[in-house]
């Protein structure tokens, strides 16, 4: 009796000690939980950095007092009124953008924002401080170059339907002139029957199709176009400049992506949308 009670013992032991480890491994293990958030208010921090980058990559030499107005509300109490300009030469910069935060604690960052100057994109990296629901900057910022363009690398070399692209053209050609226009029963001439698009009511003029490239394939295809339009720069010139073109239209090449259907030996649209990739 005392060797089957001591066999028992060890069973229940053996079975109930795994069953607490496992239970256990859900509690707290004594550390607190680490919050999520920083705390730091990164949407009003890049906010308040593009601001004083507008300020600071701005300046005239024959106006160093207009800076030194515009540097006041974002630099700290007794610093040097030009931040570091010397208070010579001429900069314009603008087009300032969010590049990314670096949260160093619930009060200090470093905001880094793009910007532009004539050619030249740079970043400029920002470091403010917060408290008490404002903003100060809070060390002299720090100048990078952004990068110039990538490496782009030249298109393989696809198949032409010359024969299909030949039969596009007149079609398209009408088809882009109805959707400059935007009146739906002229579009509805050209695009397959039940699709509805939307068009420009107007507000362009077709002036040319430059382009029609078509891949090899069956009824159904996705072909590419590139359009030049003219954008009225004053949508109601005055009677004095209506006899001078130049002076109140601009043209522009744009590119479009077009699924297009044979039915009954004509090529009707099915889908416009922006292009991809042109560029040599």
């Amino acid at each position: 009796m005392v060797l089957w009670a001591l066999i028992v013992v060890i069973v229940v032991n053996g079975v109930r000690a795994p069953i607490e480890r496992l239970s256990q491994g859900d509690q707290p293990t004594g550390a607190p939980p680490v919050p999520t958030g920083s705390g730091f208010p990164e949407a009003d921090a890049a906010a308040f950095a593009s601001q004083f980058a507008l300020a600071y990559l701005n300046y005239d030499a024959t106006k160093p007092d207009d800076r030194a107005e515009r540097l006041k509300p974002f630099l700290p109490v007794g610093a040097e009124s030009q931040f570091g300009w010397d208070g010579a030469g001429k900069m314009a910069a603008g087009n300032f953008q969010l590049s990314g935060i670096e949260v160093v604690d619930r009060q200090n960052a470093v905001v880094t924002v793009f910007a532009q100057s004539g050619a030249q994109r740079w970043r400029l990296s920002v470091p403010v401080y917060y408290s008490d629901g404002r903003f100060v900057v809070s060390g002299q910022p720090g100048l990078m170059p952004a990068g110039g363009p990538a490496n782009l690398p030249q298109l393989p070399t696809t198949d032409h339907d010359i024969t299909a692209e030949n039969e596009l053209r007149p079609q398209l050609e009408n088809f882009f002139k109805a959707y400059a226009a935007g009146d739906p029963t002229q579009l509805q001439r050209y695009v397959i029957q039940g699709v509805t698009l939307d068009g420009f009511d107007g507000k362009v003029t077709l002036v040319e199709l430059k382009s029609v490239t078509a891949p090899p394939g069956g009824a159904t295809r996705d072909i590419s176009a590139v359009v030049k339009w003219t954008f009225p720069v004053n949508p109601a010139p005055s009677p004095a400049a209506s006899d001078d073109q130049s002076a109140d239209t601009g043209g522009l090449e744009q590119a479009y992506r077009l699924t297009v259907e044979k039915q009954g030996g004509n090529w009707y649209v099915k889908d416009i949308r922006g292009g991809t990739r042109t560029v040599e």
